[in-house]
């Protein structure tokens, strides 16, 4: 289970403060964390998007099937038993097809949550619109709302 990462992107006290040690000891690192807090996001995606193009490869099925029993002794070597095999075949199969709807309800999850976020800095920036416009109103200047 993945557990969300104490540094996010976008631009937040942690990853500022990151930034400007990464540009005071190293210029590159500084540089690397300003990309990750503008692209990290898109970042994020790109890199599901190569994990699951491997997943979905022939080398990664190759691997799963063990190249046909030529790893003699390994964890994906044939038994002897063919029963045994194919049961062992259909459990792989049905944990795989598992490990995708659990990736799959990942990913919604996220993007939920991404969205709560979204709609929580909305609601605190009409909330500051709001008092910005009272505030201006009470003070007596009503053309800058």
């Amino acid at each position: 289970m993945r557990s969300t990462p104490v540094i996010r992107p976008g631009f937040h006290p942690l990853s500022i403060g990151l930034m400007v040690l990464g540009f005071v000891f190293a210029w590159p690192l500084g540089l690397a964390m300003l990309a990750y807090m503008i692209w990290g996001d898109r970042m994020q995606v790109f890199f599901e998007g190569v994990r699951d193009g491997y997943r979905n490869s022939r080398l990664a099925a190759e691997m799963r099937r063990g190249f046909g029993g030529g790893f003699a002794g390994g964890p994906f070597a044939s038994t002897g038993n063919a029963a045994f095999d194919a049961y062992r075949a259909a459990e792989l199969e049905r944990l795989e097809a598992e490990r995708r709807r659990l990736d799959d309800e990942r990913r919604e999850f996220e993007a939920y949550m991404s969205h709560l976020r979204r709609a929580r800095d909305q609601e605190e920036f009409d909330r500051f619109k709001a008092e910005r416009a009272a505030r201006r109103m009470r003070d007596g200047d009503p053309t800058r709302v």
